[in-house]
């Protein structure tokens, strides 16, 4: 399992709209192969951030598979005009911690 993260700021005064988008997006990404779990978490401290974590089988299944694919261009549509500055997308695998 592969988890992306992503951190999102949003334009100021856009928040509402970002998440009324961003309903309208989820179901886009949520029928992508590969794709296991997505959230959104909305920043304490900055009104205009937001935390997308995203679980993929692959990291191929995110980058090759959903990122050049037509519904990546729907979900582009939707979202990305909202960003300022464009965020940084970071892949992440669990580090299993012995106790």
């Amino acid at each position: 399992m592969i988890l992306e993260a992503a951190l999102l700021t949003v334009i100021p005064g856009q928040q509402q709209q970002f998440e009324q988008a961003f309903t309208k997006a989820s179901p886009i990404i949520a029928s992508a192969q590969g794709y296991l779990s997505h959230e959104l978490h909305k920043c304490i401290e900055a009104e205009n951030r937001y935390l997308l974590l995203v679980r993929w089988r692959t990291l191929e299944d995110h980058i090759a598979g959903f990122r050049k694919s037509a519904a990546f261009q729907e979900w582009k549509a939707l979202l990305h005009h909202f960003y300022d500055p464009f965020p940084t997308v970071e892949h992440f695998t669990e580090i299993k911690v012995q106790h």
